[in-house]
């Protein structure tokens, strides 16, 4: 939504000033929504105000509610649960507490709340808003409040809400803060679990959080590969106890040494009985004399640091709220912040309460597959690809369909996920696998082989590149691939990997008019640290690399810390793009990131040095300073190391840390693992229609129009399909990096978050959707 006239984001605080609380049970990334919207209310020109204890102090009132400086947030980013502590409270659900809680507020001159926590605690905010003026009648009559200014200041009060919550259970939001930090946790239990169970053939049952809504389990089972996962949206049928049984036993049958069963703790029966870990565990080990344990996770999922997406989430979310409070008035409903996609939204509150409270009403009417839609995209799109998985029987009616996958440039973590998903999906298709080893080069060479069902347990959570991967374009051996292409009968290609895999599959749709043999279709699916491939606003692996440098930079600067009057400059990975230094830069909370898209000069470079120098003089005494690899061919990290030095003589030291290729290691984090099952198992659906348009295989296939070889790509809110052709235009080949780069406008919050005085443009303001009609069109 475009503004008419530019405001200064430097004065719309002026004169105002913003309380934040958090409330109910504590979530990962709380912390980095607190610290963001002290600091964007500041520089705003607001005052800020911490509550202690929720709504308790709120209530409460006294030292519960004191101004916050720049200072007060720092390193706490890294933090779990919340600094600023949270309570429930009895005393606000009566109007006699409330009254107490707007007294507070007023004798502060504060009219803008922010409010972190979920459901119950967003209701209570708005309800605290709706009967604002007649409790300020209510202080008047009391003599509490003063008519004359403190009345007239207070008119009325704006409410922002951001959901902090494990459970993922607010609709309307895609991910609430804590949510992807939890999956870490769940995700570090199982990994463990899973070596322990191979050794000994175990069945393990897995119980995680969740209260009545089973995202947590969803995406746990899809992440892991579990065989089976129950969640209150959709009970399992009739007769499931022999089913599960049939499914264990079959997978033990085709060589896997352990079973996973996920339970989600609001699961239920069709009948609405719930079903426990004990119960499961009873039935395995009574029926199949399996030796089966259960594990039930508990409050472990609630603690830890948050994940680089919580960090990330919570202080996007932190900057848009301050800009929605300060943008309301008296008529602006109480909103919610949130992101849809990489986008940030604004929604009516009280619309998703409305959709939450819809989704129990439907489950506890039997309404199932209503209850799954009301959820959202995200959730339905999960459970679909998990039902896709779930079904082992291949069918009796092969395709003769030939799908060849391989893996292209560096490994990254995740891509092993792609292509278990791509290989199942294509066996319940019907279609035969192959598997080509080093990339292009494996193509050339003949090294393919067939996958079945088995050749690919496990891989989910296995990181680097299975298949082997290598740089190698296909240019130069286009003959020799085409001639393999005949011999192996291959009807299509599924290409995972980064700018190569981009690159190398425009290669081979331009040979398709000298060779017949490459008129298949093809898809790309962008796997790649750097996260550089045109057609993606996310690659495969890059979330990964992201939490590896994030986790990194918490233990440098706590070593800066205690060491104090010390700058860390760190390289990091990504060629010519600049997406991991400036997400980890958020992530971590840096004084800088150099990247190429963002030139920079000597003059910055000396408004850097300065900012330090003044840093030093406050009680953050410490530097972290991020440098993208190929940022600048002279401002090396060898160079801004002597620079920051020689400035820095008599008042700082410093360091420099290049992370390397750890950064392309690792096991895959839930997003990779989840965000390649779902890309693999989109893909070869699209392949398939493709090859249906294209021609049976026994009259061979013949694909040679452009939209026949396509990315599959993130963009924005949706999974979509775009020929590579029509990528060419934006993409900048020297440097391999897409012309268009959605996270560049994240690079004024980096800057505001480290105290620098820049102007962020509110030009652009993330409109008011509304969730009914957005839930009926999506």
């Amino acid at each position: 939504m475009q503004r008419s006239t530019p405001v200064d984001p430097t004065k719309m605080g002026t004169g105002r000033a913003i309380a934040v609380l958090t409330s109910g049970g504590d979530a990962q990334g709380m912390n980095a929504a607190v610290r963001a919207t002290v600091r964007v209310g500041i520089y705003t020109g607001a005052k800020v105000y911490f509550v202690h204890e929720g709504y308790q102090g709120l209530v409460d009132g006294g030292d519960n509610i004191r101004q916050a400086t720049w200072e007060s947030v720092s390193m706490m980013l890294q933090l779990g649960g919340t600094v600023i502590g949270s309570a429930r409270c009895q005393d606000f659900r009566s109007k006699e507490g409330r009254a107490k809680a707007a007294c507070n507020l007023v004798k502060l001159g504060i009219t803008n709340l922010c409010v972190i926590g979920g459901d119950g605690s967003l209701t209570g905010a708005n309800e605290f808003r709706n009967e604002w003026s007649e409790l300020l009648q209510i202080l008047l009559k009391a003599g509490r409040i003063y008519i004359s200014e403190e009345a007239k200041r207070s008119s009325h009060l704006n409410i922002v809400g951001m959901v902090g919550s494990i459970d993922n259970d607010f609709c309307g939001t895609d991910m609430t803060i804590g949510t992807d930090s939890a999956l870490h946790r769940i995700m570090e239990v199982v990994d463990a679990i899973t070596t322990t169970a191979q050794s000994h053939q175990r069945a393990f049952i897995l119980e995680v959080m969740g209260r009545h809504c089973g995202y947590l389990a969803l995406v746990t089972a899809l992440a892991c590969g579990a065989d089976w996962v129950f969640i209150p949206e959709m009970p399992p049928d009739e007769g499931w106890e022999d089913h599960l049984c049939r499914r264990l036993t079959y997978q033990r049958s085709i060589g896997n040494r352990l079973n996973v069963i996920i339970v989600a703790e609001g699961a239920l029966d069709r009948h609405g009985k719930p079903i426990t870990c004990d119960i499961i565990k009873n039935l395995v080990t009574k029926k199949l004399s399996f030796d089966t344990r259960a594990t039930i996770l508990g409050h472990v999922q609630r603690g830890g640091t948050p994940s680089a997406f919580d960090r990330i989430l919570g202080s996007r979310m932190g900057v848009e709220a301050v800009m929605a409070l300060l943008e309301a008035t008296p008529d602006t409903p109480a909103c919610v912040v949130s992101l849809s996609g990489n986008m940030a939204v604004r929604l009516p509150l009280m619309e998703c309460v409305q959709v939450t409270k819809e989704v129990t009403k439907a489950m506890a009417e039997g309404r199932f597959e209503e209850a799954v839609k009301l959820r959202g995209k995200s959730f339905e799109n999960n459970w679909n690809t998990y039902k896709l998985l779930a079904h082992v029987t291949a069918p009796d009616v092969k395709s003769n369909i030939n799908i060849a996958i391989l893996n292209v440039g560096a490994p990254c973590a995740g891509m092993n996920a792609a292509v278990r998903s791509a290989v199942r999906i294509g066996i319940l298709q019907g279609h035969n696998m192959l598997a080509v080893h080093d990339g292009f080069d494996g193509l050339a060479h003949g090294t393919i082989e067939p996958m079945a069902w088995g050749y690919v347990g496990g891989w989910t959570g296995k990181g680097g590149s299975n298949l082997g991967t290598k740089r190698s374009l296909p240019a130069s051996m286009i003959e020799e691939i085409s001639l393999n292409i005949a011999k192996f009968n291959i009807h299509a290609l599924v290409i995972i990997g980064g700018f190569e895999a981009f690159v190398g599959g425009l290669e081979l749709v331009t040979a398709r008019e000298k060779f017949e043999e490459l008129c298949i279709p093809l898809v790309v699916i962008p796997a790649t640290v750097s996260n550089n491939v045109p057609g993606s606003d996310f690659s495969i692996g890059a979330d990964t690399a992201l939490n590896t440098i994030t986790t990194t930079c918490d233990r440098i600067k706590q070593s800066a810390a205690g060491t104090k009057r010390r700058v860390f400059i760190i390289e990091t990975m990504g060629g010519y793009c600049g997406y991991l230094a400036t997400m980890a830069g958020l992530a971590a909370g840096a004084d800088a990131a150099y990247i190429y898209e963002d030139p920079f000069g000597i003059h910055d470079l000396e408004t850097n040095v300065e900012h330090l120098l003044e840093k030093m003089k406050t009680t953050v005494k410490r530097g972290l300073i991020l440098r993208n690899e190929k940022c600048n061919a002279n401002y090396t990290t060898d160079f801004l190391f002597n620079l920051y030095s020689e400035e820095g003589k008599g008042v700082f030291d410093c360091r420099k840390n290049v992370l390397g290729h750890m950064q392309q290691g690792g096991t895959p984090t839930p997003f990779d693992r989840n965000f390649g099952t779902k890309m693999g198992a989109k893909a070869v659906l699209w392949l398939t229609d493709k090859l249906k348009d294209s021609g049976t295989p026994k009259c061979r296939i013949f694909a040679n129009t452009p939209d026949s070889a396509c990315v599959l790509g993130m963009k924005k809110r949706a999974m979509i399909f775009q020929p590579l052709f029509d990528l060419k235009e934006d993409t900048d080949f020297e440097h391999r990096i897409p012309k268009t780069e959605w996270w560049l406008k994240l690079r004024p919050i980096l800057k505001i978050l480290a105290k620098y005085k820049i102007s962020l443009d509110t030009s652009e303001t993330a409109t008011m959707e509304h969730v009914i009609k957005k839930r009926g069109t999506v």
